[in-house]
């Protein structure tokens, strides 16, 4: 009689062991992902890290800057314009600073090889084309086309001197044409930045104002100095004022 009673005992250990395996191995095939989404986000934080030449704490923390109050007034910073401008100290502003010359002079560096290689691409196509001149260069985000006796002024995001002169010009109730280094050619670019400037919307749908992006044109004029910069031209020529 004992036997009868055993197997179904059996049975129900043997059941609950089977059970307990597959909850097991569930939760194994559940849980593997979870611990390997984070290693590949780590890894993808440090070369970003890498690539500004910054230490995965430093990256962190410009991430979380751009949560705060910066990223809102200023979305599209780099990392070390944002770290350099919440430096907690005049070592790490420094540091920062240097960096960013690092960065910009190689940038430049790459840039100007490709506007030699655009330049001789040029001469070798199309010899006797005349290229656009300046103002009515391709890349306008308000379609207009200039004259050639209209003022240019160049800038770039997050420069508070570039906003002033700008916002000058407009009071003066000059009529000029705003060149954005850096814009990446996103027309959302320049609107968040048109927008905080006070940019009046009238004056850009009546042509007073046109908001171009800059395509390299800085670079091709070889004129002097940090931005803005206000250019007019002279005969054949642009140059920079006062």
């Amino acid at each position: 009689m004992k036997p009868r009673f055993l197997t179904p005992l059996l049975v129900a250990v043997l059941s609950q062991t089977t059970l307990a395996q597959n909850a097991s191995t569930t939760a194994s095939s559940t849980i593997t992902p979870s611990r390997e989404r984070p290693a590949v986000t780590a890894s993808s934080e440090e070369q970003q890290a890498r690539d500004w030449g910054l230490r995965t704490d430093e990256w962190a923390r410009y991430r979380a800057l751009m949560q705060g109050p910066l990223g809102v007034y200023s979305p599209n910073l780099d990392p070390l314009t944002a770290l350099g401008i919440e430096a907690r100290s005049d070592e790490e502003r420094r540091r920062y600073a240097e960096l960013q010359v690092q960065a910009e002079a190689h940038r430049v560096e790459k840039t100007l090889a490709y506007q030699r290689a655009y330049d001789a691409a040029w001469q070798r196509l199309h010899p006797g084309m005349q290229r656009v001149n300046l103002p009515g260069a391709a890349g306008s985000t308000s379609g207009a086309t200039p004259g050639a006796d209209r003022t240019a002024i160049f800038v770039k995001d997050a420069c508070p001197a570039c906003d002033q002169a700008v916002q000058k010009l407009q009071a003066s109730g000059a009529e000029f044409d705003v060149y954005v280094v850096g814009s990446r050619a996103d027309d959302a670019r320049i609107r968040d930045w048109a927008r905080r400037t006070r940019i009046d919307p009238a004056k850009v749908r009546a042509r007073q104002i046109t908001l171009n992006h800059d395509g390299g044109r800085w670079l091709s004029l070889g004129l002097q100095g940090e931005l803005p910069a206000v250019v007019s031209q002279v005969g054949e020529q642009w140059q920079r004022q006062p």
